[in-house]
């Protein structure tokens, strides 16, 4: 038996059925895909809420809290418990400041007293070994007066209170260099500013560039010997930062001792007797994170030091 049946209805048929089929698929993979983006989307959003207060928290800024009340339970319990932790290390570093703080305001009335006794005892010692011991007496009790000076501005940088600026930076470093310049030429160092083009400016916290140009040239007056050149000089960069930088071309800093720069009471061995507390750059590096920025310290060519302070600029407009 031989039998001629036409296939065309049936093929319509399959196909449209796997058509249906396929749409319905896409559909459900469509309707997946969305549900999964908008769990993913809830999950995450807290995770990622608590990784940056965790980064603005790691880079010193003690308000830093975790805000996203979303999530599953044990995410808003984490944000909650991170919270907690955050509120209990300001409270702990701020008042470990303010004991700083307090402790160098509160020594330096008597201590000066001190000073100022050993002064007027000065005048009644005959010369001789007790008159040495006195002066010796009286260096290091204003060496501890300095040192306290110095935890005593270390502490107010730290406290982070002041908003940050704009302020113009080619101006700051024209008066800074005019202020230190008969300075240095009374201890026979030449300072000069190069390459400082006008209208820079940038977003900092209050003086911050007077104040590490204060702390990177009060440095070169100490380290640089007589007959030495400073040189200050500002550009802007490509990725919208200024950075000023302090040239000198002294002995320098052995490469493994560079990192040392910027840490407290730190001092290399063949620089004890240099006067001063350690606390210059550390200040200045607080200054400059306080900022936004950076200092950073490098060897000059084909000698010296060179510190560099890279601050966040503003573009410049007419005033």
């Amino acid at each position: 038996v031989l039998m001629a049946v036409p296939t065309g209805a049936a093929r319509r048929d399959v196909t449209v059925r796997w058509v249906l089929i396929a749409c319905g698929a896409l559909a459900a993979f469509a309707a997946t895909g969305l549900v999964a983006t908008g769990i993913t989307r809830w999950l995450m959003r807290p995770v990622r809420d608590l990784d940056r207060a965790v980064a603005r928290l790691a880079s010193g800024r003690l308000e830093a809290r975790a805000v996203s009340d979303t999530g599953p339970p044990e995410l808003r319990s984490l944000r909650v418990q991170f919270n907690a932790m955050a509120e209990a290390v300001a409270d702990s570093i701020g008042r470990q400041r303010a004991f700083v703080a307090d402790a160098s305001h509160q020594l330096r009335n008597p201590l000066a007293t001190l000073v100022l006794q050993l002064e007027n005892v000065e005048l009644h010692l005959a010369p001789g070994p007790g008159r040495e011991e006195h002066t010796r007496a009286l260096d290091e009790a204003e060496r501890l007066a300095e040192l306290l000076d110095g935890l005593l501005a270390l502490a107010r940088v730290e406290s982070g209170s002041a908003e940050r600026t704009e302020q113009d930076l080619s101006g700051a470093v024209a008066a800074r260099v005019a202020a230190w310049e008969p300075v240095l030429d009374a201890s026979g160092l030449t300072l000069g500013a190069a390459g400082v083009p006008p209208g820079l400016r940038v977003r900092a916290a209050p003086d911050a560039v007077g104040r590490v140009l204060d702390a990177a040239l009060d440095n070169a007056l100490k380290f640089v010997p007589a007959g030495g050149r400073v040189t200050v000089s500002a550009e802007a960069v490509e990725d919208g930062q200024v950075v000023v930088r302090v040239a000198d071309d002294g002995p320098g800093v052995p490469e493994d001792q560079l990192p040392l720069l910027t840490r407290r009471f730190v001092r290399a061995p063949e620089h004890q007797n240099v006067p001063g507390t350690g606390l210059g750059l550390a200040i200045a590096d607080e200054i400059a994170r306080l900022s936004g920025g950076r200092l950073a310290a490098r060897a000059g060519t084909p000698r010296g030091l060179v510190v560099e302070l890279w601050l966040p600029g503003q573009p410049y407009t007419e005033r």
